[in-house]
Protein backbone atom coordinates (compact mmCIF):
# COMPACT_ATOMS: atom_id res chain seq x y z
CA UNK A 1 0.00 0.00 0.00
CA UNK A 2 2.95 2.67 0.63
CA UNK A 3 4.39 1.79 -2.31
CA UNK A 4 0.99 2.12 -4.21
CA UNK A 5 0.67 5.88 -2.35
CA UNK A 6 4.23 6.93 -3.59
CA UNK A 7 3.16 5.82 -7.26
CA UNK A 8 0.64 7.85 -7.06
CA UNK A 9 2.41 10.89 -5.42
CA UNK A 10 4.48 10.57 -8.18
CA UNK A 11 2.52 10.57 -10.97
CA UNK A 12 0.60 13.51 -9.53
CA UNK A 13 3.66 15.57 -8.38
CA UNK A 14 6.69 14.66 -11.18
CA UNK A 15 4.34 16.50 -14.00
CA UNK A 16 3.77 19.73 -11.72
CA UNK A 17 7.30 19.83 -10.51
CA UNK A 18 8.90 19.81 -14.65
CA UNK A 19 7.13 22.83 -14.88
CA UNK A 20 9.13 24.75 -12.25
CA UNK A 21 12.41 24.51 -14.76
CA UNK A 22 10.42 25.25 -17.85
CA UNK A 23 9.29 28.35 -15.96
CA UNK A 24 12.99 29.64 -15.75
CA UNK A 25 13.24 29.66 -19.72
CA UNK A 26 13.40 32.71 -22.25
CA UNK A 27 10.57 34.43 -23.46
CA UNK A 28 8.89 32.26 -26.57
CA UNK A 29 10.18 29.03 -25.19
CA UNK A 30 8.26 26.00 -23.35
CA UNK A 31 11.43 23.25 -22.92
CA UNK A 32 12.76 20.97 -20.52
CA UNK A 33 15.33 21.52 -19.26
CA UNK A 34 15.16 24.82 -20.67
CA UNK A 35 17.91 26.38 -22.99
CA UNK A 36 19.04 29.23 -20.91
CA UNK A 37 18.02 29.78 -17.85
CA UNK A 38 16.45 33.09 -17.15
CA UNK A 39 14.14 35.00 -14.65
CA UNK A 40 12.45 37.23 -17.74
CA UNK A 41 9.06 35.13 -17.07
CA UNK A 42 8.39 35.76 -13.77
CA UNK A 43 9.26 39.58 -14.57
CA UNK A 44 6.75 39.66 -17.06
CA UNK A 45 4.45 37.71 -15.13
CA UNK A 46 4.77 40.46 -12.11
CA UNK A 47 4.48 43.46 -14.64
CA UNK A 48 1.67 42.61 -16.62
CA UNK A 49 -1.88 43.49 -15.02
CA UNK A 50 -3.29 40.92 -17.42
CA UNK A 51 -1.76 38.63 -15.29
CA UNK A 52 -1.62 39.94 -11.43
CA UNK A 53 -5.37 41.41 -11.32
CA UNK A 54 -6.50 37.90 -11.82
CA UNK A 55 -4.07 36.97 -9.04
CA UNK A 56 -4.70 39.64 -6.91
CA UNK A 57 -8.63 38.87 -7.16
CA UNK A 58 -7.94 35.20 -6.60
CA UNK A 59 -6.11 36.29 -3.36
CA UNK A 60 -8.77 38.46 -2.23
CA UNK A 61 -11.91 35.99 -2.98
CA UNK A 62 -9.73 33.41 -1.17
CA UNK A 63 -8.77 35.79 1.71
CA UNK A 64 -12.54 36.14 2.36
CA UNK A 65 -13.76 32.94 1.77
CA UNK A 66 -11.60 31.30 4.31
CA UNK A 67 -12.25 34.13 6.60
CA UNK A 68 -16.07 34.01 6.35
CA UNK A 69 -15.76 30.11 6.68
CA UNK A 70 -14.24 30.20 9.82
CA UNK A 71 -16.52 32.59 11.69
CA UNK A 72 -19.11 31.24 10.43
CA UNK A 73 -18.14 27.01 10.10
CA UNK A 74 -16.41 26.14 13.65
CA UNK A 75 -19.46 27.08 15.62
CA UNK A 76 -21.91 25.11 13.10
CA UNK A 77 -18.76 22.22 13.01
CA UNK A 78 -18.82 22.58 17.02
CA UNK A 79 -22.78 22.30 17.32
CA UNK A 80 -23.52 19.70 14.91
CA UNK A 81 -21.09 17.37 17.09
CA UNK A 82 -22.28 18.37 20.75
CA UNK A 83 -26.28 19.13 20.62
CA UNK A 84 -29.25 17.48 19.40
CA UNK A 85 -31.78 18.98 17.24
CA UNK A 86 -34.17 18.15 15.07
CA UNK A 87 -32.68 17.16 11.15
CA UNK A 88 -29.43 16.69 12.58
CA UNK A 89 -29.16 13.36 10.37
CA UNK A 90 -30.05 15.59 7.27
CA UNK A 91 -28.02 18.47 7.62
CA UNK A 92 -24.82 15.86 8.32
CA UNK A 93 -26.19 14.76 5.22
CA UNK A 94 -25.90 17.70 3.28
CA UNK A 95 -22.28 18.77 4.11
CA UNK A 96 -21.65 15.78 1.58
CA UNK A 97 -23.51 17.32 -1.38
CA UNK A 98 -20.20 19.38 -2.56
CA UNK A 99 -18.12 15.89 -2.35
CA UNK A 100 -20.72 13.92 -4.28
CA UNK A 101 -22.50 16.19 -6.50
CA UNK A 102 -21.14 17.33 -9.07
CA UNK A 103 -19.66 20.82 -9.39
CA UNK A 104 -21.06 21.85 -12.49
CA UNK A 105 -24.37 21.30 -11.40
CA UNK A 106 -23.85 23.27 -8.13
CA UNK A 107 -22.31 25.76 -10.45
CA UNK A 108 -25.42 26.26 -12.04
CA UNK A 109 -27.63 26.06 -9.22
CA UNK A 110 -25.56 28.72 -7.62
CA UNK A 111 -25.32 30.75 -10.88
CA UNK A 112 -29.58 30.63 -11.17
CA UNK A 113 -29.78 32.05 -7.54
CA UNK A 114 -27.49 35.06 -8.17
CA UNK A 115 -28.63 36.30 -11.07
CA UNK A 116 -31.66 36.55 -9.58
CA UNK A 117 -29.95 38.71 -6.95
CA UNK A 118 -28.31 40.62 -9.56
CA UNK A 119 -24.99 39.40 -8.28
CA UNK A 120 -23.54 37.56 -11.07
CA UNK A 121 -20.18 39.26 -11.82
CA UNK A 122 -19.38 40.67 -9.23
CA UNK A 123 -16.72 39.75 -6.46
CA UNK A 124 -19.45 39.52 -3.69
CA UNK A 125 -21.84 36.88 -5.87
CA UNK A 126 -18.37 34.79 -6.13
CA UNK A 127 -17.32 34.89 -2.15
CA UNK A 128 -20.95 33.67 -1.41
CA UNK A 129 -20.86 31.24 -3.80
CA UNK A 130 -17.27 29.93 -2.61
CA UNK A 131 -18.51 30.08 1.10
CA UNK A 132 -21.67 27.93 -0.16
CA UNK A 133 -19.24 25.33 -1.65
CA UNK A 134 -16.64 25.21 0.69
CA UNK A 135 -17.48 25.96 4.32
CA UNK A 136 -18.91 21.62 4.38
CA UNK A 137 -15.12 21.37 3.82
CA UNK A 138 -13.89 22.93 6.31
CA UNK A 139 -17.07 22.17 8.78
CA UNK A 140 -15.54 18.66 8.10
CA UNK A 141 -12.31 19.25 9.26
CA UNK A 142 -13.50 20.71 12.29
CA UNK A 143 -16.03 17.97 12.98
CA UNK A 144 -13.48 15.40 13.15
CA UNK A 145 -11.44 17.81 15.37
CA UNK A 146 -14.37 18.29 17.92
CA UNK A 147 -15.23 14.27 17.72
CA UNK A 148 -11.36 14.05 19.50
CA UNK A 149 -11.92 16.25 22.49
CA UNK A 150 -12.73 15.24 25.75
CA UNK A 151 -16.01 16.74 26.46
CA UNK A 152 -15.79 16.37 30.16
CA UNK A 153 -13.36 19.14 30.41
CA UNK A 154 -16.29 21.77 28.79
CA UNK A 155 -18.07 20.06 31.58
CA UNK A 156 -15.84 20.51 34.22
CA UNK A 157 -15.39 24.29 33.32
CA UNK A 158 -19.67 24.57 33.61
CA UNK A 159 -19.24 23.37 36.55
CA UNK A 160 -16.94 25.93 37.60
CA UNK A 161 -19.25 28.93 36.58
CA UNK A 162 -17.87 29.50 32.75
CA UNK A 163 -20.46 30.35 30.32
CA UNK A 164 -21.19 28.08 27.25
CA UNK A 165 -19.86 31.20 25.15
CA UNK A 166 -16.76 31.26 27.64
CA UNK A 167 -16.58 27.48 27.17
CA UNK A 168 -16.60 27.51 23.43
CA UNK A 169 -14.21 30.36 23.32
CA UNK A 170 -11.81 29.64 26.05
CA UNK A 171 -11.99 25.99 25.81
CA UNK A 172 -12.93 24.69 22.66
CA UNK A 173 -11.33 26.86 20.58
CA UNK A 174 -7.99 26.36 22.73
CA UNK A 175 -8.04 23.00 21.77
CA UNK A 176 -9.19 23.13 17.88
CA UNK A 177 -6.93 25.41 16.77
CA UNK A 178 -4.81 22.93 14.70
CA UNK A 179 -8.04 21.47 13.09
CA UNK A 180 -9.61 25.08 12.51
CA UNK A 181 -5.85 26.24 10.71
CA UNK A 182 -6.23 23.13 8.93
CA UNK A 183 -9.72 23.59 7.24
CA UNK A 184 -9.30 27.19 7.19
CA UNK A 185 -5.98 26.52 4.72
CA UNK A 186 -8.04 23.63 3.08
CA UNK A 187 -10.78 26.37 2.68
CA UNK A 188 -8.38 28.75 1.38
CA UNK A 189 -6.92 26.50 -1.31
CA UNK A 190 -10.19 25.58 -2.52
CA UNK A 191 -11.39 28.49 -3.01
CA UNK A 192 -8.24 30.33 -4.84
CA UNK A 193 -7.93 27.09 -7.22
CA UNK A 194 -12.02 27.07 -8.24
CA UNK A 195 -12.72 27.26 -11.88
CA UNK A 196 -16.01 25.90 -12.69
CA UNK A 197 -17.98 28.28 -10.74
CA UNK A 198 -15.71 31.08 -11.16
CA UNK A 199 -16.19 30.57 -14.89
CA UNK A 200 -20.34 31.11 -14.54
CA UNK A 201 -19.88 34.15 -11.78
CA UNK A 202 -17.15 36.52 -13.00
CA UNK A 203 -17.10 38.79 -15.37
CA UNK A 204 -14.00 40.55 -17.25
CA UNK A 205 -13.49 42.91 -14.38
CA UNK A 206 -13.42 40.08 -11.41
CA UNK A 207 -11.68 36.87 -12.81
CA UNK A 208 -9.91 34.93 -11.16
CA UNK A 209 -6.29 33.36 -11.96
CA UNK A 210 -7.95 29.81 -12.93
CA UNK A 211 -10.37 31.22 -15.19
CA UNK A 212 -7.57 33.29 -16.72
CA UNK A 213 -5.50 30.28 -17.16
CA UNK A 214 -8.21 27.74 -18.59
CA UNK A 215 -9.36 31.01 -21.11
CA UNK A 216 -5.45 31.83 -22.61
CA UNK A 217 -4.61 27.78 -23.03
CA UNK A 218 -7.92 27.70 -25.22
CA UNK A 219 -6.09 29.45 -28.10
CA UNK A 220 -2.03 29.39 -27.40
CA UNK A 221 0.10 28.55 -24.58
CA UNK A 222 2.10 31.86 -23.12
CA UNK A 223 5.45 30.34 -21.89
CA UNK A 224 4.44 32.90 -18.85
CA UNK A 225 1.77 30.48 -17.81
CA UNK A 226 4.68 28.02 -16.69
CA UNK A 227 5.56 30.49 -14.37
CA UNK A 228 2.34 31.10 -13.09
CA UNK A 229 2.23 27.20 -13.02
CA UNK A 230 5.34 27.40 -10.50
CA UNK A 231 4.05 29.48 -8.75
CA UNK A 232 0.95 27.59 -7.77
CA UNK A 233 2.74 24.60 -7.43
CA UNK A 234 5.07 25.97 -4.86
CA UNK A 235 1.76 27.57 -2.94
CA UNK A 236 0.08 23.95 -3.18
CA UNK A 237 2.44 22.25 -1.92
CA UNK A 238 3.60 24.66 1.50
CA UNK A 239 -0.20 24.57 2.16
CA UNK A 240 0.04 20.64 1.80
CA UNK A 241 2.83 20.80 4.34
CA UNK A 242 0.98 22.80 6.61
CA UNK A 243 -1.71 20.42 6.46
CA UNK A 244 0.33 17.17 7.53
CA UNK A 245 2.19 19.53 10.05
CA UNK A 246 -1.11 20.37 11.51
CA UNK A 247 -3.05 17.19 11.41
CA UNK A 248 -0.06 16.16 13.33
CA UNK A 249 -0.36 18.20 16.15
CA UNK A 250 -4.11 17.78 16.27
CA UNK A 251 -5.37 16.36 19.75
CA UNK A 252 -5.47 12.47 19.76
CA UNK A 253 -7.93 10.24 20.46
CA UNK A 254 -6.73 8.66 23.16
CA UNK A 255 -6.37 11.67 25.27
Amino acid sequence: MTSLAWVIYAFILIPSLIVIPISFGGPGEITFPPQRWTLELYAQLFSSSTWMDPIYQSLKVAVITMVISVVLGVPAAYGLVRFEFPGKRLVMMLLMAPVLVPVIIVSLGLYLYFARLGWTGTTAGLVASHVAYVMPFLMMTVIAGVKKLDPDLEFMATIMGASRSTVFFKVVLAQLKPSIAAGALFAFLISFDEVVIAWFLTSASTVTLPVKMYSSIQWDISPVIAAVSSLLTVMSLLVCCSLVYLRAGTPDENH
